[in-house]
This record gives C-alpha cells, structure tokens and sequence, in this order.
C-alpha cells in the first residue's frame, strides 16, 4: 500500500518537525556549505518567524513531516524561498507535488535562490522550467557560498 502524502499549510505544531527537515535535508544536500546559523538559531526561526509569519506548506507522509517549502511574495516578485525535503523522500516525487503547488498558487511566476555546489537542485529545478538568471560570488548571502538566481514564467 502506497504511504499517504498530504501537502497542507504549517500549523504551529508543524513548525519543529519543519525546522529538523530542513537541517537534516541541508545538512545531506549541501555537506560543504557552512550553516550560518546554529540548529537551536534554526529551531527558533522556525518556530517564531517562519510558521507563523510566511506561507509555510509542509508534507506529511503517514504522520511524519517529509518536507517544507515556504512561498513570499506575490506577482513578479513571488519568491520559492525554501524547499528542503527529508533525505529519505528525495527522489519521490514530493519536490515535484511542491513545485507544482507553488505554481498553482503563484500563476504569475516564480523566482528563487539556490547555491551553485548545488547540482542537484538546479537540474530539478530546470526540469521544472526555471532558468538561470543570474549568478553572484555570494558575497551577499549569509553562508558566503556562491548562489543562482532561477526564474520561472509560465
């Protein structure tokens, strides 16, 4: 029997299990990138600013958050700020369910940030339509890891 995967808005309770995904998934995605916060900074962002403040989705397979993604913005500056997905369900298809509910929600285009290192999301990422815009040194970013710039528009 296939696991039941549910995409739904963050609730407060979500916001923990959402923060342990994203260090897990950053941690397994990005071993050379240095986390310019702490996992207890990470928590507590988490918990105040990101669940309650943001469009936060996350995806529940059986009980257990497997994925966070959190949209900004709307119109041509609609912003895929985060997407992180437990080690164990990349390759699954729920990065595929993420992206194709943050172009339901933001028809108008999408845009998003993604370091260079990061191979892996970039081809998912041109899979899906998006296009390199732009590319910086990462002098601005808090990790200091070069980054690029997507864009999707339909």
């Amino acid at each position: 029997m296939a696991p039941e995967v549910v995409l739904r808005r963050a609730e407060e309770a979500d916001a923990g299990p959402a923060a342990e995904v994203y260090l897990r998934s950053y941690d397994a995605a990005l071993p050379t990138v240095r986390r310019a916060h702490t996992d207890d900074e990470v928590r507590g962002w988490f918990a105040h600013v990101v669940v309650p403040s943001l469009e936060t989705y996350v995806a529940v397979v059986d009980g257990e958050t497997a994925g966070v993604m959190v949209l900004e913005g709307a119109g041509a500056d609609a912003e895929l700020a985060q997407l992180y997905l437990a080690p164990e369900w990349r390759g699954r298809g729920l990065g595929d369910r993420f992206v194709a509910l943050a172009k339901e929600l933001r028809p108008e285009g999408l845009r998003l940030w993604t370091f260079q290192v990061n191979e892996r999301a970039a081809r998912f990422y041109e899979r899906h339509g998006f296009v390199a815009v732009e590319r910086t040194d990462g002098a601005a970013n808090e990790e200091r890891e070069p980054d690029v710039r997507y864009a999707w528009r339909p």
